[in-house]
């Protein structure tokens, strides 16, 4: 990606995610995304439908966009991050994408509308079976500069 769609993804979380169902038919969810260490990271679960789609075909689309009408478009395939290291990699992402909105402070991170500390966070991570999902970007387009991309 260029400079100015990475400078995109750092400055907007929200995104629509696409995954195809086991016949071909497109499902699209509404997600957020964070930069984190250069790449893109989104949160789920074990359970979730776009999870069973990945594992068995890991292409999607994320329309990455912001209150206006700049957007990104991103062709991918995902890696599905579930191992132990999951709980840390969730607080990092969420620090990333909570840390320029309102009523932030360092070290808690909100959770469904409460605030929480680190280690609770952690907890529920684990409770709530969370994963992240790790896309590698293939191609990109948009008006996320003022000037249209193919």
């Amino acid at each position: 990606m260029d400079e100015a769609a990475i400078a995109f993804l750092e400055k907007n979380h929200q995104a629509a995610m696409t995954t195809l169902k086991r016949d071909g038919t497109p499902h699209s969810v509404r997600i957020g995304v964070a930069m984190v260490d250069g790449k893109i990271w989104s949160s789920s679960t074990l359970d979730r439908g776009r999870t069973k789609h990945l594992r068995r075909d890991p292409r999607s689309t994320l329309f990455v966009f912001d209150s206006g009408y700049a957007y990104l478009g991103l062709e991918c395939r995902v890696t599905i991050l579930d191992g132990p290291d999951v709980p840390d990699q969730s607080v990092r992402m969420f620090e990333v994408m909570q840390r320029e909105m309102p009523g932030y402070t360092p070290g808690t991170l909100n959770w469904y509308g409460k605030q929480t500390t680190i280690d609770e966070f952690k907890k529920l991570m684990v409770d709530e079976g969370r994963i992240i999902y790790e896309f590698d970007v293939q191609k990109f387009y948009g008006l996320y500069t003022g000037v249209p991309t193919r």
